[in-house]
């Protein structure tokens, strides 16, 4: 009986451990320069994108402050039907600006971290806490495959397993 006590505090303590892991986000973010049309080049497994291709992110600045955020993608199986989801995101820490958070239905929120940002606002890496969920996005469809192998080192460095990782079709337009 000690012995499986012992063993579920260390497992507790790893695993506790694990989930401590501080990942990094950027220290600013100029959200005019962050707002417009982003195409996602790849991501971890996220289920309401499993049957999507052509997914975009595009995020228009509101009056109140926060973000319009519309993610958007054609269904692989009827590429003319398109599916669209809605939400806000916002900065609750206004010394933290690389943490934000995105609500698509009341009370849930999401945690949206930028993890790098290029100088030019040209692409981008988020990801969470948790580890589970991963997205690069870019300006245009497609990403030089020199950067594409940098951020998905970056991530791997940050604690990210990408075995999974899903390359984004882009074939719609």
């Amino acid at each position: 009986m000690k012995k499986t006590i012992v063993i579920l505090i260390i497992m507790a303590l790893f695993t506790s451990l694990k989930a401590q892991k501080d990942l990094s986000v950027v220290s600013s973010v100029d959200l005019n320069r962050y707002a417009g049309k982003w195409y996602e080049i790849a991501r971890l497994p996220f289920s309401f994108e499993s049957k999507l291709k052509c997914i975009t992110a595009t995020y228009t600045l509101r009056e109140d402050g926060n973000i319009k955020v519309e993610n958007a993608g054609r269904l692989i199986s009827r590429p003319e039907k398109t599916s669209t989801a809605r939400a806000k995101a916002f900065i609750p820490d206004k010394n933290a600006p690389g943490k934000l958070k995105v609500q698509f239905f009341w009370p849930f929120k999401g945690d949206y971290w930028i993890m790098y940002l290029d100088e030019n606002y040209k692409y981008v890496m988020i990801g969470e806490p948790s580890f589970r969920y991963l997205w690069i996005l870019s300006r245009e469809n497609k990403l030089e495959e020199p950067v594409l192998q940098m951020l998905k080192k970056k991530a791997t460095e940050a604690g990210y397993d990408l075995t999974k990782l899903i390359m984004t079709v882009h074939d719609c337009d």
